[in-house]
């Protein structure tokens, strides 16, 4: 038995040792097999892809940083700043990286006064911004939310305070309806950048040009961004630079905005819902453009709250509202020196043509009369006493001997019905409606009637017209034909740069469009200037009473646009109606008379008669800018100068 046992318990070596080499070989084959899928491994990120690995671990540590350029700064023709750039700070923060955001907010309220609506910004800014950027939370930080924010930032990693360029428009509302403003990019303006294949110039830029001379030259204000390569640590912070690109900084440019005379104009419309443009007539010039009332650019930059852009919106004097470029009026008599013009021209009379006024215009074929302002009418007329002293029914008959085809086809000549081409963007201009059988069929589905020309005769019926038309067809007449557009550029400061001088010599002819207008004969000029000479300084002139005393001479032509139809035997009586229902005073001027050198179109919204209001204001305007403060004059003649009805 035990021999048996023995002989039981014997290992055999030799199983054991093939077993173990078996096991040896395949662990040796899996360390083999592992080895060669971490030297493949090694191999793809070492040489293969290399270049993908490696620029997708210094994207780890290395950040490009835009900078938004400088934007160009806005004077005036005397160099008088108009738009600049203040230094503020803002507060960042960047959200792909804070763990709890609600909370750090409760945190900053305490800190940096951190307000519900400074988040409710936030919160729409951030869909604006790429994945692990700074997002703005609180702009205009003060010295004391600065330092408290200094204290404790260090329980804020992801959150930094930066400097940068504030816009600020020192004169306020005064120049809104010019210089328009800047605002935050939105979802139109990246498209907008994105069609014209700018998005990369404004990567680091918040604020883009959203309305007049900010919007029109945005490219030349903008400038060009710059970049910064920099090493950043896990938390965001920079380590150390390794790249620096300088931005371009934007153009200044100057406009040709008087800015004395601008605040003038404002101060004297002040409390009117009203707009004056006044243009250098020797070469397009526009030398002052007011509407009021107005509104304070500064409030949109950066973005305006809901509850104040309602304010504005609703107020019912519509501040909002460019009334010198957007503001469609009845012309009234304005027109008439240009009416007289075409039917020299076309023959429809001479300069020895006379008709008798009775007070009354009766339509042949018809017993549909029209109405001369001056009830007994103005005797025998003339085509210089019909200027003089506006008379209306004269132009009845010579609208209806012209004919509506003529009359659109002259006063086009003259600008109306189209946009003046005044460097601002072409949605804040309208071209108002020079009226015509076309445009009654389109507009109305109703053919033109003969009775529709008879009111276009002084600038009513369908006509409406904006001040800076009216503007433009006065230069156009004083230059006998000639016309410039109107312009807010007088040069940028690359142009003082290139001509060596403080100031750049400007071609006016640059600015010249060509007419055929220059074929009129200049007598018939002549004539008209004449008439509106008389308007101010003859005898019966609607308007002498106003200009009584001058110390200059000048030219004009009054215009009182009814807002409402009068019935039949229906006697206009400003007292007995509502404001909003009264007739709009018009003013057209020029001076001096020889050697003009400004040009005015005026609206009163619902300012009454012509001659005697938009007149007095006329001549407030040209005193101070023709006499200086020596014009007290003025004020004794516009204050004597009555209530009349006068065109």
């Amino acid at each position: 038995m035990s021999s048996k046992k023995k002989k039981g318990n014997i290992r055999d070596h030799s199983a054991e040792t093939n077993l173990f080499l078996r096991r040896a070989l395949f662990a040796f084959v899996v360390i083999i097999l592992l080895l060669s899928v971490l030297l493949g491994n090694l191999a793809d990120l070492q040489i293969s892809n290399f270049s993908y690995y490696s620029t997708k671990s210094n994207n780890n540590r290395i950040e490009i940083i835009p900078i938004p350029p400088s934007r160009g700064m806005i004077y005036d023709r005397n160099g008088t700043p108009l738009a600049i750039n203040n230094i503020t700070y803002q507060l960042n923060i960047i959200p792909d990286k804070t763990k709890n955001l609600k909370e750090q907010f409760e945190q900053l309220k305490k800190i940096v006064d951190l307000t519900d609506e400074d988040i409710e910004n936030f919160y729409k800014e951030r869909r604006n911004y790429r994945a692990h950027r700074p997002v703005p939370l609180k702009e205009n930080l003060t010295n004391d939310q600065i330092a408290r924010f200094v204290v404790d930032q260090h329980r804020f990693p992801f959150v930094s305070i930066v400097k940068i360029q504030h816009r600020y428009y020192p004169y306020g509302a005064s120049l809104t309806h010019i210089l328009g403003y800047i605002s935050k990019i939105n979802s139109q303006d990246k498209k907008r950048l994105e069609d014209e294949n700018k998005t990369s110039n404004y990567v680091a830029t918040l604020n883009i040009g959203k309305m007049g001379i900010e919007r029109y030259y945005e490219d030349v204000l903008h400038g060009t961004a710059g970049y910064e390569k920099v090493e950043v640590n896990s938390r965001g912070r920079i380590v150390r630079m390794l790249e620096q690109h300088q931005p371009q900084a934007g153009e200044d440019i100057y406009l040709s905005i008087n800015l004395k005379l601008q605040l003038f104009i404002e101060q004297i419309l002040a409390g009117r819902k009203a707009a004056v443009v006044a243009i250098d007539p020797n070469n397009g010039e526009v030398l002052a453009m007011v509407s009021s009332p107005s509104y304070d650019s500064n409030d949109f930059v950066g973005g305006i709250s809901s509850a104040k852009y309602n304010d504005l919106l609703n107020d019912p004097n519509k501040p909002l509202f460019n009334r010198a470029l957007l503001g469609a009026y009845p012309p009234a008599s304005t027109v008439k020196p240009f009416i007289s013009i075409a039917a020299l021209s076309e023959g429809v009379v001479t300069p020895k043509t006379v008709v008798n006024d009775p007070g009354w215009w009766q339509l042949p074929g018809t017993e549909k009369r029209y109405r001369d302002w001056l009830k007994w009418g103005h005797g025998r007329v003339d085509v210089l006493k019909a200027i003089e002293e506006s008379v209306d029914t004269y132009f009845y008959q010579v609208a209806y001997d012209l004919g509506i085809d003529r009359l659109n086809d002259w006063m086009t000549k003259f600008g109306y019905g189209e946009r003046t081409g005044i460097d601002i963007s072409s949605n804040e201009e309208t071209r108002a409606v020079m009226p015509s059988r076309e445009w009654k069929i389109k507009r109305h589905k109703k053919s033109w009637l003969q009775g529709d020309t008879i009111p276009v005769g002084i600038g009513q019926g369908y006509w409406t017209a904006t001040p800076m038309q009216m503007a433009k067809a006065l230069t156009i007449l004083i230059n006998n034909g000639k016309t410039y557009t109107p312009h807010f550029l007088l040069y940028k400061k690359s142009d003082i740069i290139n001509s060596n001088e403080n100031k750049p010599d400007i071609d006016p002819q640059s600015f010249e469009q060509p007419n055929d207008l220059i074929d009129v004969k200049a007598n018939y000029w002549q004539l008209a200037k004449e008439g509106m000479h008389r308007v101010m300084f003859g005898s019966h002139g609607t308007a002498r009473k106003v200009y009584a005393g001058a110390q200059y001479q000048a030219a004009g032509k009054s215009g009182t646009a009814q807002v409402y139809g009068l019935k039949e035997n229906e006697t206009y009586n400003a007292h007995r109606i509502p404001e909003h229902l009264r007739d709009h005073a018009l003013f057209v001027a020029y001076a001096p008379y020889d050697k003009p050198k400004i040009a005015l179109a005026i609206v009163l919204e619902n300012g009454g008669g012509g001659s005697s209001n938009g007149g007095a204001v006329a001549r407030k305007i040209l005193d101070y800018y023709l006499l200086g403060d020596n014009s007290s004059e003025s004020d004794d003649a516009s204050s004597n100068s009555g209530q009349g009805n006068e065109d």
